[in-house]
């Protein structure tokens, strides 16, 4: 017992630590709606999800998944509503990066979405899983 009131200090700096060193597996962990690039083929596949893409028509038009709808991100609140009618369908979102696609998931669950993902690494992981992207 004298030495944790001793080293108070030095335990509560190797506790932090170790919590900062187990944050990202949990952070990874409860990430909602992150998905690999095979885990999105399956969603479409299976389910019917519907592939939003949230990059800008410039980007939509330099590469993108085939079938996907290009709803810029800016625009997003106004249109997904009049593209997506059912809510209760998948949507994987998917950018450039993912970057966007994270906050897409936000607003579609804001607008009552049931099963909104974001592909993880965006239109970068689709590529380097070697699925086929089309070009306007």
């Amino acid at each position: 017992m004298k030495f944790l009131i001793d080293n108070w200090m030095l335990i509560s700096v190797a506790l932090a630590a170790g919590g900062m060193l187990v944050w990202p597996l949990v952070a990874a962990g409860t990430a909602a709606g992150n998905l690999s690039a095979a885990a999105a083929v399956q969603l479409i596949n299976r389910e019917k999800a519907v592939v939003i893409d949230v990059g800008e028509p410039n980007e939509f038009a330099a590469g993108h998944v085939a079938n996907s709808k290009n709803i810029p991100f800016g625009q997003l609140e106004d249109k997904l509503a009049s593209t997506v009618k059912n809510k209760a369908l998948p949507i994987i979102f998917l950018c450039p990066v993912g970057a966007r696609a994270g906050r897409a998931v936000a607003v579609a669950q804001k607008l009552g979405y049931a099963q909104p993902q974001s592909l993880s690494g965006g239109l970068k992981a689709w590529r380097e899983a070697n699925l086929p992207v089309e070009k306007v």
